[in-house]
């Protein structure tokens, strides 16, 4: 059963709640990165891992969200940074790859 932060009155039951958000949040990570992949697979050039107006559409995307839903922006804006970093580097990656096997 799923408590509010304000039904939790111990350390334990605030434990529980992080760690059945985390799996929640790593089930998601999951399902992203099968659309990186599949991503990668369409592109054609490395370069195109690189995309600095999708980017930057999505951070200012994602900062907004932070801000509704009263989350820090700076750290929401840190968490994409970090995730569209690997991303263009695992897509590059499998880019690259195929294009040495063609």
């Amino acid at each position: 059963m799923t408590k509010s932060p304000a039904e939790c009155t111990t350390k334990e039951d605030v434990r529980a709640e992080i760690d059945r958000i985390d799996q929640a949040l790593l089930s998601l990570f999951a399902e992203r990165h099968r659309y990186v992949t599949r991503m990668a697979q369409i592109k054609t050039d490395p370069h195109e891992a690189y995309d600095r107006k999708r980017i930057d559409a999505m951070i200012a995307k994602q900062r907004k969200r932070a801000e509704e839903l009263d989350l820090d922006e700076d750290q929401a804006e840190l968490i994409w940074r970090t995730l569209i970093d690997w991303n263009v580097n695992y897509e590059k990656g499998i880019i690259v790859a195929r294009k040495r096997m063609e």
